[in-house]
């Protein structure tokens, strides 16, 4: 999967989840028996807690995804190392064997 792939499903996922937080918390508000004035202010509220809630999402699934990356980075470059160093220990001639 390319970087934008991951990105686009990261995105894809926050977003989801952002819109049924909202739907929600809308809809617990707006059946809340409060005057408008305290739903309109925990509306405010909610939509504040859910932008830093998002913010904290998108940083965490970043550093996840860093990560990630990383160790399979690190796996891969392990793994070419061992094939060359089994190259090599097949190219080379066979010490003559004394007796």
């Amino acid at each position: 999967m390319s970087d934008n792939e991951e990105r686009s499903v990261v995105t894809n996922f926050l977003a989801g989840i952002g819109v049924g937080a909202i739907i929600g918390a809308a809809t617990a508000l707006l059946l809340a028996p409060k005057s408008g004035l305290e739903t309109r202010d925990d509306l405010k509220k909610a939509a504040q807690d859910l932008s830093k809630s998002t913010d904290d999402l998108r940083k965490k699934s970043t550093e996840l995804m860093d990560t990630a990356k990383i160790k399979v980075q690190q796996a891969y470059d392990a793994g070419r190392d061992a094939v060359q160093k089994r190259n090599v220990t097949e190219e080379m001639p066979e010490a003559p064997q004394e007796g």
